[in-house]
């Protein structure tokens, strides 16, 4: 179990032509982005990148501390109660089991909320992640709704990401993910969503790392059609139709109220772990094990894609570590290399591949999401129905 092969020394900081894309290899004098992780990327006159500035304008838009991150959590609070008055449930709060969901919970207890907490489970939670999910119901005392989705027609769709050989493996579940929550807002008459993202910790993320249509319904048919076996009619969706209909006759009103206090990780770690024996399972969304495979391995060894850069650079741009912290961490593979052997394993036996075949599928040549067609052709037909529905819409409201 310890003879993966991680090229790892390839992905650290070189002059490569094929990674680099041709440019001269150069990286920002404040973070860790460089030419590796963007081809795009940018600098001014004193090196400093273009993430740099983009952090500081989302930061100066989107982040209030202090007494005026007070008045933004005063005035969400009294415009969801306001606004679910005779209802159980005042808004609803999706639970990973992560860092910033558990917190999203408890200061939701803290504001007097009463949210319906959802855990979306598709199969390859980690056993650290389900028992934070249970201490922060016992805790916190609200009511948990566990979306299970069949795992027969969501494992044949991550079989056919996987053959697709398509970036974004990560679609299947954030596309379900959402569209149950949406699902389970609507069946309990709920209109408010609060959201664990924040500024402070995730702002930045080149648009290549990732499918940015992620309920692109139509690109993730196209990709099923062409790679899957089967049905998937058993899966929640949020495709054009489907968004549409939220936001007609639903409404859902999101708010993330991590970007109204000051929110420094490792604190709100130690804290959680203080207050509800809330575990930390290590690394960025890597509470499940699929996630933690492919941040891990697939994007860095297939794609030349270590989304550590990112994550690392926000929190230099937030003051939570230094610059030479994140290098440190950098030199290091993404996790254990023992774990992502047996992950690997782990990962071709549950999606029913041999390993040899789940091997050659991780060599296949990449492919783009464009090449499966998407939703763009259908957006006049629905900014026409908008039209139509606008006056209706207002009613309701």
């Amino acid at each position: 179990m310890n003879n993966i092969i991680f090229p790892y020394d390839e992905l650290k900081l070189k002059q490569n032509k094929e990674i680099n894309f041709g440019r001269p290899y150069q990286q920002c004098t404040i973070s860790v982005m460089d030419t590796i992780a963007d081809p795009d990327i940018s600098f001014d006159e004193k090196g400093i990148s273009n993430y740099y500035y983009y952090y500081k304008e989302q930061e100066k838009k989107g982040i209030f501390r202090g007494k005026e991150g007070e008045k933004k959590l005063s005035e969400m609070v009294s415009t969801i109660k306001s606004g679910s008055r005779g209802k159980k449930y005042d808004c609803i709060l999706g639970l990973s089991g992560g860092v910033d969901s558990t917190y999203m919970a408890y200061l939701a207890k803290k504001l007097g909320l009463n949210p319906l907490l959802v855990h979306f489970d598709y199969g390859w939670n980690l056993e650290t992640a389900v028992q934070n999910i249970e201490r922060t119901v016992s805790s916190l005392g609200f009511d948990l709704y566990t979306y299970v989705v069949d795992w027969h027609q969501f494992k044949n769709l991550q079989r056919a990401y996987l053959k697709a050989s398509v970036l974004d493996l990560d679609v299947p579940a954030d596309h379900l993910i959402f569209a149950a929550l949406a699902k389970v807002a609507a069946k309990h008459k709920i209109k408010y969503v609060l959201k664990g993202y924040n500024i402070s910790t995730e702002a930045i993320l080149p648009k290549t790392w990732n499918y940015n249509n992620k309920f692109d319904l139509v690109n993730l048919k196209n990709i099923y059609k062409q790679f899957g076996e089967g049905s998937i009619n058993k899966v929640p969706k949020l495709g054009l139709w489907q968004r549409q209909y939220y936001n007609i006759f639903c409404q859902l009103i999101d708010f993330a109220p991590l970007n109204y206090i000051d929110y420094n990780k490792e604190e709100i770690k130690k804290f959680l772990n203080k207050e509800i024996g809330w575990v930390d399972y290590g690394g960025k969304h890597c509470e499940n094990i699929f996630t933690r495979f492919y941040q891990g391995y697939i994007l860095p060894v297939k794609f030349h894609i270590d989304k550590r850069k990112a994550h690392l650079s926000t929190l230099i741009f937030s003051g939570q570590i230094t610059k030479e912290e994140a290098i440190k961490e950098l030199s290091e593979p993404p996790y254990d290399l023992i774990q992502m052997q047996a992950d690997k394993e782990y990962l071709a036996k549950k999606l029913e591949f041999s390993l040899e075949e789940f091997e050659k599928i991780l060599t296949l040549p990449n492919r783009y999401h464009s090449e499966f067609g998407d939703e763009k052709q259908m957006e006049s037909i629905v900014n026409s129905i908008r039209r139509v529905f606008r006056p209706i819409k207002k009613i309701l409201k």
